[in-house]
């Protein structure tokens, strides 16, 4: 455990200095604290934020069209390729899903109808 010794060693060169950048650093902590929860530091934040979505549009755009044409010209899937495959796989994982639960239905319900007498009678070892 470190202990804090806030008394002032004349031996130690870097004790004022270290002295001087906590306090600093305190000070300029609660500054940023009060600026940053204004509501005028929020607007401009918020507008500042929005100008550069708004004009990061076109560029955004552009990159992704280069992106295609490169990912057709080396044969490799698109974002679009993948989320369609994604979106196929996802469906037959459903329908299996859905063929098992009737399965499962029509298990039951064959075991049901054929009653005690079809279920097998245990044998000497099993017993």
């Amino acid at each position: 455990m470190s202990e804090s010794n806030d008394t002032f060693n004349p031996f130690d060169p870097t004790g004022m200095l270290k002295t001087l950048r906590d306090s600093n650093m305190d000070v300029w902590s609660k500054m940023m604290i009060q600026l940053v929860n204004t509501d005028a530091y929020s607007q401009a934040t918020g507008t500042m934020l929005d100008t550069w979505l708004t004009s990061s549009v076109p560029f955004r755009k552009m990159l992704e069209a280069i992106m295609m044409q490169v990912l057709t010209k080396l044969s490799m899937p698109s974002r679009a390729d993948v989320i369609s495959l994604a979106e196929r796989l996802t469906n037959l994982e459903m329908r299996l899903d859905d063929m098992d639960a009737k399965l499962d239905e029509s298990l039951r319900g064959a075991r049901k109808a054929a009653g005690p007498k079809s279920q097998p009678k245990p044998t000497e070892n099993q017993k």
